[in-house]
């Protein structure tokens, strides 16, 4: 009977994985997302229309080609290598944020992980590039996986005025995640052009989608939103550039804000700070950055680099620590930034996941990373 008792039990448990393999699988056709030019006239005018677009697919107007390198031949044996200096050697610390109501002339930020970020300027709540899953994929049966807790359910959150994406990769733009804020918030996505066909595709409701070519702009809930230039590339599958992808001014009567996206290195910084800084904080990408596409991802001394050209006050880094995306170790981003800032004399801030922090009285480093890595 026992006998009868375990195998009934393993006969079950291979039932659900399967049942729950089959589920993951049937969603990959809508987490691949839509071509947009395909997703009605309207849109697929405006994107014929860009500057950026042009050949079927939108381009990089820097003279530099933005391009990821053929993998070298030793590349599985450089990913089997050092695989533990690629990730945390303990549990990273993770704080639940205190988010009372924000100050009417106030300028703070909750890093939740990766490049998932809240910004409250002058009482508004702006959530960036929110993305909750378990794992950066098509699929949750694969691919980058945490190295940390979630700081916060997020059915949990306080009521945000806007949604903000950079661009359509799975680390920026998460359909789960998309799909649950828009059933517990009202907030508009801002995206770049292009990227509403996946949202749309995902049951987002037309009126919140609001698409912005570079230098275009949207006021909402008294802020302004500007799109702005970003060296990069797009793609959910083999097909890439189907969207556009960018950087983001957020500004209020007093306060502004730079979030970067991700963006290799470019001499367009300066022009996007005298447009439109200088900036009270910028949100600079500083992880899975490679030799073998310098063009795409910057390294964490061009982060600094970048935020002098835009006219940065307080620099907070994102892009690292949460997935493990490249083979650099996995807390060289923050040491090399540290250490760039440092030399030149730039502020920097550097919270733990969930760490709230108020603007102009951003804590000392205290290189709580040091003791993982």
């Amino acid at each position: 009977m026992a006998g009868g008792l375990k195998r009934a039990a393993k006969v079950i448990a291979g039932g659900a994985a399967l049942a729950a393999a089959g589920w993951a699988l049937r969603r990959i056709p809508a987490e691949l997302g839509v071509r947009p030019l395909e997703s009605g006239p309207d849109r697929a005018t405006r994107i014929q229309r860009s500057p950026q677009f042009k050949d079927g697919a939108f381009h990089n107007p820097m003279p530099e080609p933005t391009t990821v390198g053929v993998p070298s031949p030793g590349l599985l044996g450089e990913l089997a290598r050092d695989r533990d200096t690629r990730r945390p050697s303990g549990m990273v610390p993770v704080l639940v944020p205190s988010l009372p109501e924000p100050a009417p002339d106030g300028l703070s930020v909750v890093w939740y992980g990766h490049a998932s970020t809240l910004v409250e300027i002058e009482g508004r709540r702006v959530l960036f590039d929110p993305v909750w899953s378990r794992r950066v994929s098509f699929s949750q049966l694969a691919g980058p996986r945490r190295h940390h807790a979630l700081p916060v359910e997020l059915a949990a959150l306080p009521k945000v005025d806007a949604i903000v994406i950079s661009h359509d990769h799975y680390d920026h733009l998460d359909m789960a995640t998309v799909m649950s804020l828009t059933r517990t918030q009202s907030a508009p996505f801002l995206v770049p052009l292009g990227i509403g066909a996946h949202l749309e595709r995902w049951g987002v409701p037309l009126y919140r989608i609001i698409e912005l070519d570079w230098e275009e702009e949207a006021q909402v809930a008294g802020l302004r939103f500007v799109s702005t230039a970003a060296r990069h590339f797009s793609g959910r599958s083999l097909r890439r550039n189907d969207t556009l992808w960018g950087s983001w001014v957020v500004a209020g009567q007093r306060r502004r804000v730079f979030y970067a996206g991700d963006s290799g290195y470019f001499s367009g910084y300066k022009g996007i700070g005298s447009a439109h800084g200088p900036f009270d904080l910028t949100l600079m990408p500083i992880g899975a950055y490679s030799p073998a596409w310098p063009d795409i991802h910057m390294n964490p001394e061009e982060a600094v680099n970048a935020h002098l050209d835009l006219g940065g006050e307080l620099l907070l880094p994102v892009h690292w620590a949460t997935f493990t995306l490249a083979l650099h170790p996995w807390a060289e981003p923050v040491e090399r930034l540290w250490r760039e800032a440092a030399g030149r004399d730039v502020p920097i801030v550097v919270p733990r996941p969930g760490e709230g922090v108020v603007v102009d009285s951003a804590p000392t480093v205290d290189f709580w990373w040091r003791k993982l890595s």
